[in-house]
């Protein structure tokens, strides 16, 4: 046990957290209405008691709105916490400061949450001993050559996964299965896949006890991660060891550089696993709630809630916009990531009054600043009380979930009717929400499936949500789900239905590779998991929401397929184009960069309010790359479709859903001679047009 009490000096407020230095470890917090700050030191993560503490002198240590000390001869490794002091005038002022409570270093780069027990932080009295700890970590990690990737996003092809649940699994025979270093064992998987980017489900440090009460009393926990408490810091669960948790998450992410695949990180910045009122005290609500959080300006008492997780952080006040901004240049520097999915981002767009701002200043400093110029943003843009900003989100080069895109080809494939003029509008990158504003394809992120509802097998397999496994009455997750069980709920061992599933899955996956804009695939879809039909499995750590391997070589087919639809995407820089599609030719060229059909050439069946067939032919970006011609029937019935003429060239077929080999390989493509094409319902055939 350690005695030594350390000795201490004023320290500098120039650097934000735990800072190594010569002389000793220098600490800095941000608080502006504390009135007595202490840092307890303890001597390791377990410890119940602070070894020391050492209680803040204003007339010494507080310079402006920062508390500083240094504390000389102090080594790394050592934990901390803070305890602060000051009014609790929470109807007026909105300050809750609590001096019982043990507080986070909101920048602390590396935590421990092996002692974390929320019930304590969320009642009166002491929680020194239950708390979590922030950790001093030296940075000395050798990064060997590694930077950003930078790839465009106009040919990125996305790969939605949760860290641990990518491998936690027996099936995926990992040293240590549910951790960065498991995903690293993975890494030739998402190679052979052809994904350009994973998108991590979150994985800075959150609260994995923070659910409902009725869920909790299943044994149930925060899975998805939806709610962060550090920052900075990775969370410690996905490490093998954690106190290296900050250089177990590098080596992740170097080690998908090699291979190619960029590293994109879902931010959770619209709220904390603080929660509301009656929620626990972590960090930012015991060191400046009445700035860091929305309050009612009436009764600063409570929580304005627009991420219906019980609080909203005010990011556009200048202190927190600095600090979430800084953050974000922080994993680019010292992490390496090379973009961000912004969890409910609609919240950011709030002033601090509530409102929506075109021009709020987290969202324009984010875009503007030059660390970030080259990271990636995407908005999940909409917020949990209806502000829906898909095609209008603040900013310029901000890419967006396109819901859009997924309830219409959603509606389309499962068979509703007069869709095909929207249809092809998204297909073709949905100018109608991009272009008008100067903005590209590359500003819709298209997708059919996440995390956050059901899988694809999922999709085309129920029609109801079945989440009584949450323990909420099946009262979570959406109901609007636009999904078609095929004719059966469930599982059944219909040969016809599951047939028609896989078919069904299939044209999904096909329809998402041939859409411009940037596409995203959920972790799992490509062999065809399940979760039973539960659409909302945020706390299900469990064989529900893992990745079964197994089903790799059960269904080999879909995976093979998903592979080559990937492939043909990158092999055809045309249906990934940086512009938007005018139907005129590209200079040098012959053909329109497209022209659409119905099953008639020249066509479509924009205004049929029964139309459920469309076509359409993609001229190459070059005179090296062949044209394709596309064609879509989701109606019940098997149609021919007729065939444009290219003169000098043939018609080869690359991709049919309806007749296995599903995706043939460039050099087994069958040529074509008739003039029409038998179409079967509810498919999906691509040709691609070779010199004769």
């Amino acid at each position: 046990m350690t005695t030594r009490a350390y000795n201490i000096q004023a320290g500098s407020w120039d650097h934000g957290g735990a800072s190594i230095r010569p002389e000793g470890i220098n600490f800095v917090i941000f608080t502006r209405l504390a009135a007595r700050l202490e840092l307890l030191l303890f001597e390791h993560e377990d410890s119940p008691a602070p070894f020391q503490i050492i209680p803040l002198d204003p007339r010494v240590n507080r310079t402006f709105f920062f508390w500083h000390v240094l504390v000389e001869g102090l080594p790394a490794g050592t934990y901390y916490a803070w305890r602060a002091d000051g009014p609790r005038d929470t109807e007026h002022t909105g300050a809750r400061f609590d001096p019982e409570k043990a507080l986070l270093d909101p920048w602390c780069t590396t935590v421990s949450d092996r002692l974390w027990d929320r019930a304590r932080a969320c009642a009166p009295g002491d929680n020194t001993a239950s708390a979590m700890r922030s950790q001093v970590v030296a940075d000395d990690y050798d990064w060997e050559g590694d930077t950003p990737l930078h790839i465009p996003l106009h040919d990125a092809v996305i790969y939605e996964m949760h860290v641990a649940g990518f491998t936690r699994h027996p099936s995926s025979a990992t040293a240590h299965p549910g951790t960065f270093a498991a995903v690293i064992e993975k890494v030739p998987y998402l190679q052979s896949l052809g994904i350009t980017h994973v998108e991590l489900l979150p994985i800075m440090a959150f609260d994995r006890q923070d659910v409902p009460k009725p869920t909790a009393e299943r044994g149930l926990e925060n899975y998805w991660g939806y709610s962060t408490h550090s920052f900075y810091a990775p969370h410690p669960g996905y490490s093998v060891t954690r106190a290296r948790a900050r250089d177990e998450l590098r080596d992740m992410v170097k080690a998908l550089h090699r291979a190619g695949i960029g590293v994109i990180l879902d931010v959770v910045f619209n709220h904390t696993a603080e929660g509301g009122a009656d929620g626990p005290t972590i960090s930012f609500k015991g060191l400046g709630n009445e700035i860091f959080y929305h309050l009612d300006p009436i009764d600063r008492r409570l929580y304005r809630d627009y991420t219906g997780c019980g609080n909203t952080v005010n990011c556009n006040h200048p202190m927190v916009t600095r600090y979430l901004v800084d953050c974000l240049q922080y994993w680019v520097k010292a992490m390496h990531v090379d973009g961000f999915r912004f969890d409910l981002a609609s919240a950011l767009a709030r002033g601090e009054d509530g409102r929506p701002q075109y021009h709020a200043p987290m969202l324009w400093t984010t875009e503007l600043s030059p660390v970030l110029a080259k990271a990636h943003l995407i908005a999940e843009a909409w917020d949990a009380v209806g502000l829906y900003q898909v095609g209008d989100f603040p900013g310029l080069r901000w890419a967006e979930w396109n819901g859009r895109y997924r309830d219409l080809i959603r509606a389309f494939v499962r068979g509703d009717r007069g869709l095909v003029a929207e249809v092809a509008t998204r297909i073709a990158g949905s100018s109608d929400l991009y272009e008008p504003r100067g903005r590209l394809p590359i500003n819709s992120v298209n997708f059919v499936t996440c995390h956050d509802g059901f899988t694809l097998y999922d999709l085309v397999s129920y029609e109801k949500k079945h989440n009584q496994a949450n323990g909420q009455c099946n009262r979570d997750g959406h109901s609007h789900n636009l999904s078609w069980n095929c004719g059966v709920e469930g599982e059944t061992e219909d040969p016809l239905v599951l047939a028609l599933r896989r078919r069904q899955a299939r044209n999904f996956i096909a329809i998402l590779m041939l859409s411009q804009g940037v596409p995203m695939l959920l972790a799992g879809d490509e062999v065809l998991r399940t979760q039973k039909g539960n659409n909302n499995a945020y706390c299900q750590n469990n064989e529900l929401s893992w990745l079964d391997w197994s089903l790799a070589e059960t269904n080999r087919d879909m995976l093979e397929l998903t592979r080559a639809m990937i492939a043909l995407r990158r092999r055809h820089p045309a249906l990934s184009r940086e512009r938007f599609l005018t139907g005129e030719p590209a200079p040098g060229q012959e053909l329109p960069d497209v022209r659409w059909h119905g099953s008639e050439l020249n066509a479509p069946l924009w205004d049929d309010p029964d139309g459920r067939e469309l076509a359409f032919t993609l001229a190459g970006l070059t005179a090296d790359e062949p044209p394709l011609h596309v064609m879509l029937n989701m109606s019940e019935s098997d149609v021919p479709f007729a065939l444009p003429r290219l003169g000098g060239r043939r018609w080869h077929r690359l991709v049919d859903t309806a007749r296995a080999p599903y995706v043939s390989p460039p050099e087994g493509a069958e040529p074509l001679d008739p003039d029409r094409y038998p179409m079967e319902h509810r498919s999906v055939v691509v040709l691609e047009g070779r010199p004769v």
